[in-house]
């Protein structure tokens, strides 16, 4: 047989000529190049801290080498605000890219954030979150720490708000939040005046029982007998109300879970941050090989203050101080996860805060810098002005500074982008794309005008100026501070947007952050030249702004805050709920 007649060397050939195609050509092989430079993502939001606690932002008390080091590592934002200076709403935005009263998350009285785990409000199922958007382009995602947006809907397990539903994978975590009642012994934290007056109710019509009846037994007077049975039933109906949605909050809200299943209930702070860590690490190393997203969400500096034992009494500013060096630790051991799993080139870490510090508490709270006020202050910096620090070595200038407005809503259209998906057209976006920013590719940032809601109130717009350095902010009304003098709402301990709680103003206050970032001096028409402009520019930004918000269901009202027993999350039987975690015990996902 000659060579030319043998057919091997023709298959061979051929062959090869089919693997070349594969390799260079074929659809299947760019989508795999392309998926393989797509970068994982972690996001770190500790709760509550404020941007004055941190090493990198100007602290020199308390230690934070950790982020000190991913600061200098990456780039570090000095004008990153959230959208709203309370947890729930400001987790929404962060979420969805769109404030919070867009998802009916902005509140119009004293209910701001959700308060029972078992009520009906939340995170809407039709919301789009980043979470949901990096599925579709295959990346795992998880969730562990805190959520506070919600659980149930209408039954216990519809889970229609939950993180499951909402584009996770995987969740580990608190499902609420932490309030003084997770912490025996540290007090009551909700609705503590209605549970005052819930108990004076009760305690007057057991009064008027115990007297009457034993006059009616004595025969002194004629007592009917269906006023005792309806002051008897009233009492009992006082007390249930009292005792049962507010004595037993630790067990109704202080809850760990892992999907949609209660593992522990309630839940024990010695071990958390601990077991914290080992579900964040345990989800990066079960998913390093292809991409991922881990959302951790830290229950720290929130109050109730709880540290582990190997930070307590270490920090030169007590509790608070100790809890900050604990946090920033766990920062450090996801850093080194990442470094030790050789991912370090390929993920994107990001860190912030979902708010400012919580001044009301004194040493329990954090310290907000230069910045005047603080959590629950509307629009004021201290409230919104938060860390942002965003580190992918080989891709982004280390030491790098951006003053620029950016805000924690630029994460989802970020990280969808870069993940290779597309950002959606059915709904409105207000955040923007950081990667120009960055990448040192864009020297302004995209938010000409940014709007500060106190709930569902539009408290202060914020305008940056084409081809100026200027910050021009304007307050429509500013909390009532109590007692007088105060720098705070420390008669009620938070401030509210609403009534009497705040004062309006007529001109509105107007300040230039970039001159005066403490907004402790405001313009006038004969200190500023542009002041009529400015206001002139803000009304015209409103009214734009405004027309595109379109009515949705609220989702902080009475109806859909308050507690309802067949909402309630439980293992066991409710309403008998009792279960421990068994740390020792591997899980995987």
């Amino acid at each position: 047989m000659t060579a030319e007649s043998d057919p091997a060397p023709l298959f061979c050939r051929l062959f090869s000529a089919v693997l070349v195609l594969l390799w260079s050509g074929s659809p299947v092989s760019r989508a795999g190049s392309e998926q393989d430079s797509r970068p994982n993502f972690v996001l770190m939001m500790l709760d509550d801290l404020g941007i004055g606690d941190i090493g990198c932002y100007g602290n020199h008390t308390i230690r934070t080498p950790n982020i000190d080091r991913l600061a200098a590592e990456g780039v570090k934002l000095t004008q990153h605000l959230s959208a709203a200076p309370l947890c729930t709403p400001s987790r929404s935005a962060f979420m969805t890219g769109r404030y919070a009263l867009r998802s009916g998350l902005g509140s119009t009285g004293r209910v701001q954030v959700i308060l029972f785990l078992a009520g009906s409000g939340g995170l809407p199922p039709n919301e789009t979150t980043f979470a949901k958007l990096l599925q579709k382009q295959g990346y795992t995602t998880g969730i562990v720490g805190k959520w506070h947006l919600g659980v149930n809907c209408e039954s216990r397990n519809d889970h229609c708000h939950h993180p499951n539903n909402h584009g996770f994978d995987f969740f580990y975590g608190l499902p609420f939040t932490l309030f003084s009642d997770c912490k025996p012994g540290a007090g009551k934290g909700v609705l503590v005046d209605m549970q005052e007056t819930l108990w004076l109710m009760f305690m007057l019509l057991a009064l008027a029982f115990l007297t009457l009846l034993p006059v009616r037994v004595a025969g002194l007077l004629r007592i009917p007998g269906t006023l005792l049975l309806f002051l008897a039933a009233l009492s009992l109906l006082s007390f249930t109300v009292w005792f049962v949605p507010f004595e037993l909050l630790r067990t109704w809200n202080c809850i760990i879970m892992r999907n949609g299943e209660v593992l522990e209930q309630p839940m024990k702070l010695e071990t958390l941050n601990a077991r914290l860590m080992r579900e964040a690490q345990g989800f990066v190393e079960r998913h390093r090989d292809k991409p991922f997203l881990l959302f951790l969400s830290l229950a720290h500096v929130h109050t109730p203050l709880f540290v582990s034992e190997d930070f307590a009494g270490k920090s030169k500013h007590g509790l608070y101080g100790d809890n900050v060096e604990e946090a920033d630790w766990m920062i450090g051991r996801m850093m080194d996860t990442i470094q030790r799993l050789n991912l370090s080139e390929k993920t994107l870490m990001y860190f912030t805060s979902d708010h400012g510090g919580h001044i009301e508490e004194g040493p329990r709270g954090g310290w907000n810098g230069i910045y005047r006020g603080g959590k629950a202050m509307g629009g004021w910096e201290g409230g919104i002005r938060v860390p942002g620090i965003f580190r992918w070595p080989g891709r982004l200038i280390p030491g790098r500074e951006v003053s620029e407005p950016t805000s924690l809503m630029d994460v989802f259209p970020t990280v969808v982008k870069l993940a290779g998906g597309a950002l959606p057209e059915d709904r409105i976006l207000d955040g923007h794309d950081l990667m120009p920013l960055l990448e040192n590719r864009s020297s302004r940032s995209e938010h000409e005008f940014m709007f500060h809601y106190c709930g569902m109130y539009l408290n202060a717009v914020r305008w940056h100026p084409t081809n100026s350095d200027s910050i021009f902010k304007v307050h429509f009304f500013t909390p009532n501070f109590s007692p007088a003098g105060a720098v705070g709402c420390y008669d009620i301990n938070i401030c509210l947007c609403h009534g009497e709680f705040v004062t309006y103003h007529s001109p509105p206050l107007v300040f230039d952050l970039s001159r005066d970032p403490s907004e402790s001096l405001p313009l006038t028409p004969d200190t500023e030249p542009l002041f009529s402009e400015v206001l002139e520019r803000v009304e015209r930004a409103v009214t734009e702004h405004r027309r595109s918000l379109r009515p949705v269901e609220k989702q902080l009202s009475w109806e859909k805050v308050l507690w309802k027993p067949w909402l309630q999350p439980c293992c066991g039987t409710f309403p008998f709920c009792s279960c421990q975690e068994i740390s020792s015990t591997q899980h995987t996902h």
